[in-house]
């Protein structure tokens, strides 16, 4: 059981959780969802211990572990992907050097019946329940297993960890996550960088695993097949729904109904005795009838309705300048890494006005076609025209990870601003949900989502004709999406 107890978290002038409790209980499985910024990665660093709230407590048995997938991992360079994963095995380890050292005194002790041998008995019995649990036998073969589940492939298993892009390298991090078995487990947007298959296999692997776990997801197909609970953090307050996704939607808008329609019926009764007192107030017979009843109304147990955060982004991009027919040209383009081919021959063409989805498994080029069609990369053979008065605006994976942590949000937007659009800049924060007292804050402190809508946000500070988007709503709540 984990037990989140009073906590309370402000930053500057704005509460961000405020006095918020729940419980976790064993095996459980709850999707924490919320608005860009409500709180909800906070939360779980608070949860891990990587944070500390300005009031609260979070208590857990002693012996229970935890581990936490946050947005921001950075892996060791200088090992291979089966290397650093293997580490994963660390209190495994350890229990198998343990075990060898119960084994010897098992093994050598005489006094059956005392007090210290029956401990020892039950010691190596819960050490080789754990043992077992984290899979120690076949170290290896689980590691492969659970890599090959997130998408890797057998030939990937010796390169190393920093020839993968971020992306990959936190699938790593999540496959260690998932190893070491741990009684909580916290996920912070595991599914950004996963592909189907991918997510599918996530899913399989915990509907059966043993930890309690707490996600963040912006997927809600994942959420309705991982989670049987929702908890929602709005405006820094929590409401919990024994229920999945889909089914908390639902709930959520019931509720909203019901006291709705409950404070409509109390404002009712509380004018008609409001009127019932100013006019028996007026007449000394009735003056004490009147102080009564004023008694009667202080006593009511007023309803307040919740507020809701329906705020969402007000994209308008600039005018640009028009292209010609023709936006760009690809013919017979193949691109190598080494002796590996990711593309071989492609022909592509696109016209003023297409709306076109790049599609397929992860690592089949998606990322590296649109890198050369913005010229960041260049093709091996072949050749990439494009048209008449094309500007191109590159929308990166890792978009939101070039910003630079020590700018605050306006100096960040006049480092992408030509001089023409530097007096609209605050109005275009506002558009995209930063409100006054956000614009100096620093980048370093923003949630994933944040810097996501602050990338976007930079993209459209100059007039463009060809957008090319590489994953933009991974970090984005459900209805900035």
């Amino acid at each position: 059981m984990l037990t989140v107890s009073n906590l309370y978290v402000q930053y500057g002038e704005r509460i961000l959780l405020d006095r918020i409790s729940f419980m976790v209980g064993d095996r459980e499985r709850i999707g924490l969802v919320g608005r860009n910024g409500a709180g909800k990665s906070t939360l779980l660093k608070i949860i891990a211990g990587a944070q500390s709230p300005d009031e609260g407590i979070i208590t857990r048995p002693g012996s229970s572990t935890l581990g936490f997938l946050h947005q921001e991992m950075n892996l060791p360079k200088g090992k291979t992907v089966l290397e650093e994963t293997l580490t994963a095995f660390e209190e495994t380890n350890k229990l198998e050097e343990r075990l060898e050292v119960v084994h010897r005194e098992v093994a050598t002790r005489t006094d059956f019946e005392s007090d210290g041998y029956m401990n020892l008995l039950t010691e190596m019995s819960d050490l080789e329940h754990r043992f077992h649990l984290l899979g120690g036998g076949n170290k290896q073969v689980e590691a492969e297993k659970v890599l090959k589940g997130l998408g890797f492939k057998d030939a990937d298993f010796q390169r190393l960890t920093d020839e993968f892009s971020g992306g990959w390298q936190m699938r790593i991090e999540l496959a260690k996550m998932l190893l070491q078995k741990p009684d909580f487990l916290l996920l912070d947007e595991p599914t950004n960088h996963l592909d189907i298959e991918s997510i599918i296999w996530l899913e399989g692997f915990l509907e059966t695993c043993e930890s309690s776990v707490i996600v963040i997801s912006h997927d809600k197909m994942f959420l309705d097949n991982v989670t049987k609970r929702t908890v929602e953090i709005e405006l820094g307050k929590v409401y919990d729904y024994k229920a999945s996704y889909s089914g908390y939607i639902e709930m959520r808008e019931e509720r909203r109904e019901k006291m709705a329609a409950a404070y409509s019926n109390q404002q009712k009764v509380v004018v008609q005795m409001e009127r019932t007192i100013k006019r028996f107030m007026a007449k000394a017979t009735k003056t004490s009838m009147a102080q009564s009843m004023q008694k009667r109304l202080n006593k009511i147990d007023r309803i307040e309705l919740d507020d809701e955060d329906t705020a969402v982004m007000n994209i308008r991009f600039p005018v640009p300048p028009r292209a010609g027919q023709v936006v760009i040209d690809v013919r017979n383009l193949t691109k190598k890494y080494g002796g590996l081919t990711v593309l071989s021959g492609v022909d592509f063409k696109m016209d003023r006005g297409d709306r076109v989805a790049f599609v397929g498994q992860n690592g089949q080029g998606k990322t590296t076609l649109a890198r050369i069609l913005v010229h960041q990369l260049p093709p091996t053979a072949g050749e990439m025209k494009p048209g008449h008065n094309v500007h191109i605006g590159y929308y990166a994976q890792n978009q939101a990870a070039t910003l630079q942590p020590n700018l605050t949000l306006l100096e960040t937007m006049e480092l992408h601003s030509p001089p023409e659009m530097r007096t609209r800049l605050r109005s275009i924060l506002g558009a995209f949900l930063f409100s006054g007292e956000d614009h100096d804050k620093k980048v370093s402190v923003l949630s994933g989502g944040e810097r996501a809508r602050l990338a976007l946000a930079c993209l459209l500070l100059k007039p463009i004709n060809l957008l090319v988007l590489d994953e933009p709503t991974n970090h984005l709540d459900m209805l900035s999406k």
